[in-house]
């Protein structure tokens, strides 16, 4: 007999009737891409796991009181808080998010890809790198769409409704950050393999 996974509204109903475990298991089953989304913004490690622990502790006091009404979205809702809390982090600080490499943590390993050999490797690399560089020149508003869907790989809907903009107004943001990146490549002569 096979038994089947909880959804999140399930695991959130038996947190609220005292299973801590569910909201363990709701923890772990959206952690990463929460914590990703959060450190591409922040580009602290730091600095992102003490805003991934304010999300929970929102999340957990929201449930708590009772207030949260996002039937079967939790990973939206909560994607929403932590972006949140992002834009008030760099308000109070005035910080612009970048999209670069540490030394701990690079987004491209968390993507998934196939084996190369060690100069595909290198070759991958150095487009990446390009790649984010050129992302990192791009206004804001657009920057922000490219990394919600190419990074963190969230659809057009979820993006506009996190960033509280039209479906359209989203598109045309990548639309531009894609027609500002193909310029950038081509006014700098950026050879991409």
């Amino acid at each position: 007999m096979q038994v089947m996974p909880l959804n999140d509204q399930q695991l959130i109903a038996r947190y609220l009737d005292g299973d801590e475990r569910a909201f363990e298991e709701l923890l772990n089953r959206h952690q990463q891409k929460i914590y990703t989304a959060i450190y591409l913004f922040v580009k602290e490690q730091s600095l992102a796991e003490d805003i991934f622990q304010e999300v929970f502790i929102k999340i957990i006091d929201t449930l708590r009181k009772g207030k949260y009404n996002h039937e079967g979205k939790f990973l939206q809702w909560a994607l929403r808080i932590a972006y949140n809390m992002c834009v008030d982090y760099f308000r109070r600080t005035k910080r612009r998010p970048q999209v670069s490499p540490t030394d701990t943590f690079d987004i491209f390993d968390v993507l998934q890809t196939h084996e190369d050999n060690a100069e595909q490797s290198i070759m991958r690399s150095q487009t990446h790198d390009k790649i984010r560089k050129l992302v990192d020149m791009l206004p804001p508003e657009q920057r922000e769409v490219v990394i919600l869907r190419h990074y963190a790989d969230m659809s057009f809907k979820e993006i506009a409704k996190l960033t509280r903009v039209s479906i359209n107004t989203a598109l045309g943001r990548m639309r531009y950050a894609l027609i500002n990146i193909r310029k950038m490549v081509e006014e700098r002569e950026v050879v991409l393999q």
